[in-house]
């Protein structure tokens, strides 16, 4: 039983349940609410592909209860067999999504727990698998819960806030990333208003962040992505909180297509414009944003809405998932430690660079 979200009068974005993996299928909102068992890694390798899980944090928790999943058929192997299938299987897992780098982070961990583990046999191994996969779990909800408390100064009251893409507790399993603000200065009884950016093509914004908002009770406006920069020219945007699926070294990070758009827009209004994001998004293996993969995602994405052609047969298309934006645009990081500013190479690594 997946038991309802505090957040969002959803069901929760995934849990662990006699060992399955249970999530909200997230493609399949605002009109209907799904709850699919993944019980095989190919299983978990496609929610994540398709987006029926999706957001980096909450990528990062499927994927290490994925890795249990994945390797229960092999629970009868002697212990060394099993540990081969678990690597193949991390590596099979891997590939599901290039640019969150909470994915690659949260199987990495889940790799180095098998090898601490001192155990004599594969059930024993299986075991502190998924111990691993629940302290990942509940550390993501901590860690979105350190965001909302360093983040709340930034939401005062009358204040307008615009955010892109989902980064809420739909892409966690917390309060989010860039809604946690939203949600502490909401239990904080602050008034304020959010703007939510549709976020073509798959309008996260839209059928998510919009949605969620408004079952939690924010007073939340949903607006296309091109009336972002008109809204700040008219002074109804006060800071700008977004989410991230990978920062780089030097303070460059990956986030939603369209992402780059609103920063550049935000420099030219004097918006404040922040990132929300836990160190397990950081990525200091990257020295910068060129260094970031970028999904490419299929043309129908683009050339259909609600499963309806929106353009010519044949068109030629361009589909990436995200956009990478120069730290020189960010005003700062929100994480669970507190709120990073310039220089952002130096600062992020004196903060976390010790974890990493």
């Amino acid at each position: 039983m997946v038991s309802p979200s505090p957040f969002t009068n959803l069901p929760a974005t995934l849990a662990w349940d006699d060992d399955c993996l249970r999530i909200l299928d997230q493609t399949r909102l605002p009109r209907e609410t799904v709850v699919e068992t993944l019980r095989t890694a190919q299983d978990v390798w496609r929610a994540i592909h398709e987006l029926r899980v999706r957001g980096a944090p909450a990528i990062g928790v499927a994927a290490a209860y994925g890795l249990c999943v994945a390797v229960q058929r092999v629970r009868h192997l002697p212990l060394d067999a099993f540990r081969t299938a678990l690597n193949e299987q991390a590596a099979y897992l891997d590939g599901a999504r290039p640019t969150a780098v909470n994915l690659s982070w949260s199987l990495k961990r889940m790799l180095r727990a098998a090898e601490r583990a001192r155990v004599t046999d594969t059930l024993a191994l299986y075991r502190a698998l998924v111990e691993e996969a629940t302290r990942i779990h509940r550390e993501d909800e901590a860690l979105c819960e350190g965001i909302g408390r360093h983040g709340l100064p930034l939401i005062t009251a009358g204040c307008g806030v615009l955010t892109h893409c989902n980064a809420g507790a739909l892409a966690t399993t917390g309060l989010g990333t860039a809604t946690a603000p939203i949600y502490t200065a909401q239990r904080e009884g602050i008034a304020f208003r959010v703007y939510a950016d549709e976020t073509r093509p798959l309008l996260q914004g839209a059928r998510l962040t919009a949605y969620e908002l408004q079952q939690a009770g924010v007073d939340v406006t949903l607006i296309t992505d091109s009336m972002a920069a008109s809204l700040m020219a008219q002074r109804l945007i006060d800071v700008v909180i977004v989410g991230a699926d990978r920062v780089a070294a030097n303070g460059d990070f990956a986030n939603k297509i369209g992402t780059l758009s609103v920063a550049i827009a935000s420099r030219h209004f004097n918006v404040p414009f922040y990132v929300a994001c836990p160190s397990s998004t950081l990525d200091f293996q990257t020295p910068d944003g060129r260094g970031i993969v970028i999904e490419e995602r299929r043309d129908e994405e683009v050339t259909q809405l609600g499963g309806k052609p929106i353009a010519p047969d044949g068109i030629k298309v361009r589909n990436p998932a995200f956009d990478v934006t120069p730290h020189d645009l960010v005003t700062g990081y929100i994480t669970e430690r507190g709120i990073v500013r310039t220089p952002f190479d130096a600062n992020l690594a004196a903060l976390f660079g010790a974890a990493a």
